[in-house]
């Protein structure tokens, strides 16, 4: 439901998930495990969005149909389910192997006020690696069960440890696992242009984490790097304020070669590294991507009449700023319509809108948020006007309005339910070089396009 002070009505094509989905944040710490205090249903419906819908990227180790959950029934919400609880995560104790637990709450839980984090501290005092953060899918969307999950790790697990600094470290707050359906090699890609400047990178997720070991450095980071809109400022904030660890806030993914290369400038100056040794980086990383973005020109040429120009995002606002800025500064689209999905709150919006506009005055009077899908493919379709030259960078819900006259479909947010996504990442040098391959290697898909080149 989507509810406002004037009425409430159903949200059409939901494009994300609950508070309870930041299990999959859990998940996507190496070897942390989560233990769902919820329900019977709720674990699986939101690994089937989570995970399945962002591209089948499979259960992990210890996700999907293995989550840990209590199941509660009726008799845990008239008579309470603490001390079940507390047996269900003394027996995950003995057969699960993991270096950090994470007590996640689900809606019924929440109701009945079962407390999953003063029942997570009584293991916690006993030394066991584990904590308990309440995630009831009331509590709003997956973007803030994501935050709502470090936050707790941080205040419950990490604790306060004497603080060392070291030069070089930063912690790197950005993408949300699987609800940014690339986020595997999106911090990859980031990870590996930080650590060619001069830093040490604490990624915190995914296959170059560390895991638990990299999680206990973060009291110690020279500063932390926020590479989102919005979610991981209250992240930042609580670290300064907790370690004294200042952070700089770059509002959205970097494609392509332009922004990314100014964000490293503001990352090198910001971190005190050494100019020359960032510009270096800056101009081996430029040269191998227009020599790649110069090979296209041929191919522009030739099929002139059938390259797509109009450019239409429906993605969270992180996402939609970086691929949206990239194609219209640098490939020349024009900018149709965006349509921000992840509900940020109304305080950080302006802010947003500033981001679009300072890239482009294109961008100016197109933008709108809304979590709607309905509303949504109603403007765009109202827009498209019959042609058939524009992208549609969105989910799985846009593929048929893109068919309707032709149009290409480019799948950036969830869902994703017909493509399998293993290593794919639209941010950075090379993501901005798989996203000018995707784009235009998609006008093949739509069809015979023999008789519509340049020759006729």
């Amino acid at each position: 439901m989507n509810s406002s002070k004037e009425q409430a009505s159903y949200i059409e094509q939901p494009r994300f998930s609950c508070a309870l989905a930041a299990q999959q944040t859990v998940l996507a710490i190496p070897r942390a495990l989560p233990i769902v205090h919820s329900g019977p249903g709720c674990v699986g419906k939101t690994f089937a969005f989570s995970s399945y819908g962002a591209g089948f990227q499979g259960e992990g180790y210890g996700g999907g149909g293995t989550v840990s959950c209590t199941n509660t029934n009726e008799q845990d919400v008239v008579f309470g389910g603490e001390e079940k609880l507390s047996r269900f995560i003394e027996g995950a104790f003995k057969v699960l192997k993991g270096d950090l637990f994470v007590v996640l709450s689900g809606c019924t839980s929440g109701i009945v006020g079962d407390d999953v984090a003063q029942v997570a501290s009584t293991f916690a005092r006993q030394g066991r690696p584990i904590v308990g953060v309440e995630t009831s899918g009331f509590r709003g969307n997956n973007y803030l069960g994501h935050e709502l999950v470090v936050l707790g790790i941080i205040q419950g697990f990490i604790g306060d440890p004497p603080v060392k600094v070291k030069k070089g470290l930063v912690n790197v707050f950005s993408v949300v696992p699987c609800q940014n359906p690339f986020w595997r090699s999106d911090l990859e890609e980031i990870k590996r242009i930080l650590e060619a400047i001069g830093l040490e990178v604490n990624i915190l997720f995914g296959n170059e984490s560390r895991g638990v070991e990299e999680w206990k450095t973060i009291p110690h980071a020279q500063f932390n790097l926020v590479i989102s809109s919005w979610v991981g400022l209250q992240t930042a904030e609580l670290l300064k304020d907790k370690y004294g660890t200042p952070y700089l806030h770059i509002p959205y993914l970097p494609s392509g070669a332009e922004e990314t290369s100014r964000v490293l400038r503001e990352v090198g100056v910001f971190a005190g590294l050494d100019p020359a040794r960032v510009e270096t980086v800056i101009r081996r990383e430029e040269k191998r991507f227009y020599g790649y973005f110069v090979s296209l020109a041929d191919f522009l040429a030739d099929f002139r009449n059938n390259i797509p120009f109009e450019l239409y995002t429906i993605a969270d606002s992180s996402y939609a700023a970086g691929l949206s800025g990239f194609l219209v500064n640098e490939l020349g689209f024009v900018p149709r319509g965006v349509y921000i999905t992840d509900d940020p709150p109304v305080r950080q919006r302006g802010a947003i809108e500033k981001v679009f506009t300072g890239m482009a005055a294109d961008f100016d009077g197109i933008l709108s948020f809304q979590i709607d899908g309905g509303p949504i493919q109603e403007d765009i379709r109202k827009k498209l006007g019959g042609t058939n030259k524009a992208v549609i960078m969105g989910s799985t819900w846009e593929d048929k309005l893109a068919a309707e006259n032709g149009n290409l479909s480019l799948h950036v947010s969830l869902p994703i339910n017909n493509s399998v996504i293993i290593n794919r990442s639209y941010t950075g040098y090379n993501g901005g070089l798989r996203l000018m391959e995707d784009i235009y290697a998609g006008i093949f898909r739509k069809g015979n396009i023999a008789s519509t080149t340049q020759t006729q």
